[in-house]
Order: C-alpha cells, then sequence, then structure tokens
C-alpha cells in the first residue's frame, strides 16, 4: 500500500468516526431535551425517560429535520405550556453543546 492508499484510508477512516460522533451527540442531545421537556411537562421520571426515548427513536426514523423539535411544541401546546419554538431550539442547541463536550472528551 503506498503513502497516499494509506493516507486515504486515515481520512476515511476520521471521516467515519467523526459522523459516528456526530450521530451520538445529535442522538443524546435529542435525549436531554427529551428529558427537558417531560419535566416541563410534569412526567414522572419514568414517563420522562420514555418521553425521551420516543422522540430519539422518532427523530432517527423520520427524515424530516427537527422532528423531535416539532414534536415538543405541539405537546406543549397540547399542555398549555409557554414555550416558543425558539425558545425550544434554543434549549436543544445548548445540549448539542454539552453533548459534543461530553462525547468528546470521553
Amino acid at each position: 500500500m503506498s503513502t497516499f492508499d494509506k493516507r486515504e484510508v486515515a481520512f476515511e477512516n476520521r471521516f467515519a468516526h467523526d459522523e459516528e460522533i456526530l450521530f451520538k451527540a445529535l442522538a443524546r442531545a435529542k435525549y436531554m431535551l427529551g428529558i427537558w421537556a417531560a419535566e416541563q411537562l410534569h412526567k414522572s421520571v419514568e414517563a420522562a425517560a420514555n418521553y425521551a426515548q420516543a422522540l430519539v427513536a422518532n427523530d432517527i426514523a423520520s427524515p424530516a429535520a427537527n422532528c423531535a423539535l416539532a414534536e415538543i411544541h405541539k405537546d406543549f401546546m397540547a399542555a398549555g405550556v409557554a414555550q416558543s419554538e425558539h425558545q425550544i431550539a434554543r434549549h436543544y442547541e445548548e445540549f448539542r453543546v454539552l453533548a459534543l463536550q461530553q462525547l468528546t472528551r470521553a
């Protein structure tokens, strides 16, 4: 294997690793957002975990962007929780940064 081939393989491996970390970070951020949203909806601890897991699973299964955020907003509107889409997105961004920090330190 030539030096160029080794370098190409190294870049491909790095890209795959970075994409895996990003996927895990986004899933973790959506889970944290789900827990936060469940607290706003006054769900029990077990119901909060189930709610967050369902959000992550639905978001992975759905090709639409920000499916979880729209679902949370819909649930907030139904429950009378005063949070705008922008506020929910801001919380998601905070959780996304935190999740990336957690995964890159590990």
